[in-house]
C-alpha cells in the first residue's frame, strides 16, 4: 500500500452545528459554562485558580448538586475546566504573587468570566468546538493520571512521591489511552451501526493480547482484567465531557473481583456463567462503551494533528475524479456510495461523467479498481449524462461499462459489443475484484468464475488472447478457484499461454 493512501477507513461526521450543540450539552462543559456566568461578581480563588471551600459550597448549590454525595467533586471538576478553557479568567491579587506563602484557604486572586464565555453563545460552531477540544484534552490528561487515593496515601505517610511505587508511567499511560481510543475509533468506523457498543474486556484485550496468541495465558488474562478495571475508571472520567457513552462495570462484579483476586475472563472475554451461555445482560455487567459523534470528531482531530491519515466522508467532494477513484476502492461499500453522492452533488451529471471516464483510463495495477469504482459511481448519475457515455462507446477500456450504463437505463441505440470487448471487460472486472477480495468473498468470486465458463464455451481458448495487463493473473486465479478440475487445468494452461504472449 502506498504511503499516500488512507490507513484508516473513513468515518461519517455530524455537521459542525450538530457537534457544537452536543459539546454545549455535555454535562461537564455545561456546568463549567454555568459556573463561569455565576462568577460575574467575582469569585475568590486559590493558587492556580482553585476554587476555595466557601465559594465551592455556593457553587455546588448553584449547580443544584448540594444534595449529591459527590456534588462538591463534580463542581470542583467543572470549575477547573472553566479555568483551563478560559471560560473564567484569574486576576491575581498582589498578596497572591507568591502562592507558596499563602495558607490553603487564602485567596490568591479573583475569577471573573473570561472572553471565551461569550463565544459559547455568540461564536461560530467551530469556536465552540475549539473550546470543547481544549477542555477534552484537559479531561484526557486527568483520565491518564494516577489514582489520587494512592498519591494521598504516599503523602500522608510522609514519604516522597514515588511514581514507580504506584506503577504509573505518564507516557505509557497516555499512549495506552490513545491506543484504546484509536481502537475504539477503528471499530466505530468499521461498524455498520454507529451506536454499536464495545464490551470493555474486548477493548482491553485488543491492546494487550498479542495478535499471534491463539489462546491467552492466565498471566495475559489477568493483565486484561487489570486493564479493564483501569479503563472503567478512565471512561467514567471521559463520559461527562461527551467523548464516550459508557455503561460502567457492575459494582457487584468489581466487589467479586476484589474479593476473589482472580480474573473472570476466558480467552479475553467474560466467563460464561455455570448455568448457561452468556446473555447480553451478562456482557453488559463488564462495561460497554462507544464513541459519541463528538468523540469520533475529537479522536479524528487528534489523529490528524499527529499526522495520521484519517479520512471522513465528504473529504473528496472538492477533489478531482482521479483522487475520488483512487480512494473509493478502499472504502466500505456504504461509505463509498455516500462519498460518491457528495462528490456528484457538486457537479452537473454530464461534467461528472466525463471526469469519471477520463480518470478511469489506464493500464497500471490499480486501473481495474478505478474503473469498477467509476462504474459504481456512474450508476448514481442521472440519464442527463448520456452524451458522455456515448462518447466512449468505441473506447477499448470504457466501451463495455458505457454499454452497461446505457442498458441499465433502457436507452435506445446501444451497439452490440464485440467479443473482444466482452472478454476484455470480463478480465478487467475480475482483476478489479482480486486486489480487494477478502477471504469471506472467495465463494462469490468462485461462483463468478464458474458462471463465466459455463456461459461461454471455449472461454479459456479465447481468454488468454485478451490484451489486458492482468489477463495472466486473472486466469491463474480462475485456475485456483474453479471447482471443476478439468476447467481449472484449462485455466492454468491459458494463464501460461497468456504469460508467454506478454513476455514475448
Amino acid at each position: 500500500m502506498s504511503a499516500d493512501r488512507p490507513t484508516l477507513p473513513p468515518v461519517r461526521l455530524h455537521s459542525e452545528a450538530e457537534l457544537a450543540r452536543d459539546a454545549l450539552s455535555a454535562p461537564l462543559l455545561a456546568r463549567a459554562a454555568k459556573l463561569a456566568r455565576w462568577a460575574e461578581r467575582g469569585v475568590p480563588v486559590g493558587v492556580g485558580g482553585q476554587i476555595l471551600d466557601e465559594p465551592l459550597a455556593a457553587a455546588t448549590e448553584h449547580l443544584g448538586l448540594a444534595g449529591d454525595e459527590d456534588g462538591a467533586a463534580y463542581t470542583a471538576e467543572a470549575w477547573q475546566l472553566a479555568v483551563d478553557t478560559g471560560l473564567v479568567e484569574i486576576e491575581e491579587s498582589a498578596d497572591g504573587e507568591d502562592g507558596d506563602d499563602l495558607p490553603d484557604d487564602a485567596a490568591a486572586g479573583l475569577a471573573t468570566p473570561g472572553e471565551e464565555l461569550d463565544l459559547l453563545t455568540s461564536g461560530s460552531p467551530q469556536d465552540i468546538l475549539d473550546i470543547w477540544l481544549g477542555g477534552m484534552e484537559t479531561v484526557l490528561a486527568d483520565a491518564a493520571a494516577p489514582d489520587l487515593a494512592d498519591l494521598a496515601d504516599q503523602l500522608t505517610e510522609g514519604g516522597e512521591l514515588d511514581l514507580d511505587a504506584i506503577d504509573w508511567n505518564p507516557e505509557e499511560e497516555a499512549e495506552l489511552l490513545d491506543g484504546i481510543l484509536g481502537n475504539l475509533y477503528l471499530l466505530t468506523a468499521l461498524s455498520e451501526s454507529p451506536d454499536q457498543e464495545v464490551p470493555l474486556p474486548a477493548l482491553a484485550a485488543s491492546m494487550i493480547v498479542p495478535d499471534d496468541m491463539d489462546e491467552p495465558t492466565d498471566d495475559v488474562l489477568e493483565e486484561v482484567s487489570e486493564a479493564m478495571m483501569r479503563l472503567d475508571d478512565q471512561f467514567r472520567v471521559l463520559e461527562p465531557i461527551g467523548l464516550v457513552a459508557y455503561r460502567p462495570v457492575d459494582e457487584a462484579l468489581i466487589e467479586e473481583l476484589d474479593e476473589d483476586g482472580e480474573t473472570v475472563l476466558t480467552d479475553g472475554a467474560p466467563a460464561a456463567p455455570a448455568d448457561g451461555p452468556l446473555t447480553d445482560e451478562d456482557v453488559s455487567r463488564y462495561g460497554l462503551v462507544r464513541l459519541t459523534p463528538l468523540g469520533v470528531y475529537a479522536v479524528r482531530a487528534r489523529m490528524l494533528d499527529a499526522g495520521v491519515a484519517a479520512p471522513a466522508v465528504g473529504d473528496l467532494a472538492d477533489k478531482g475524479a482521479d483522487v475520488l477513484l483512487e480512494a473509493l476502492p478502499d472504502y466500505p461499500e456504504a461509505l463509498a456510495q455516500a462519498e460518491s453522492e457528495l462528490w456528484l452533488a457538486a457537479r452537473t451529471p454530464l461534467d461528472a461523467a466525463r471526469d469519471l471516464l477520463t480518470a478511469a483510463r489506464g493500464d497500471d495495477d490499480r486501473a481495474p479498481r478505478r474503473r469498477l469504482a467509476a462504474q459504481q459511481t456512474l450508476s448514481l448519475v442521472s440519464p442527463d449524462a448520456e452524451a458522455a457515455l456515448r462518447e466512449v462507446l468505441d473506447d477499448r477500456q470504457l466501451g463495455g461499462l458505457a454499454r452497461v450504463w446505457l442498458a441499465e437505463r433502457a436507452l435506445p441505440g446501444i451497439p452490440e459489443p464485440s467479443q473482444e470487448m466482452i472478454f476484455w471487460l470480463t478480465v478487467d472486472t475480475i482483476a478489479a475484484q482480486l486486489e480487494s477480495a477478502e477471504e469471506d468473498a472467495t465463494g462469490e468470486l468462485r461462483d463468478l468464475v464458474q458462471g463465466l465458463t459455463e456461459q461461454h464455451s471455449g472461454f479459456f481458448d479465447t481468454a488468454w488472447r485478451v490484451d489486458h495487463p492482468a489477463t495472466a493473473d486473472v486466469l491463474e486465479v480462475m485456475g485456483r478457484l474453479h471447482p471443476d478440475k478439468k476447467a481449472a487445468k484449462e485455466a492454468r494452461k491459458a494463464a501460461f499461454k497468456a504469460r508467454s504472449r506478454q513476455s514475448g
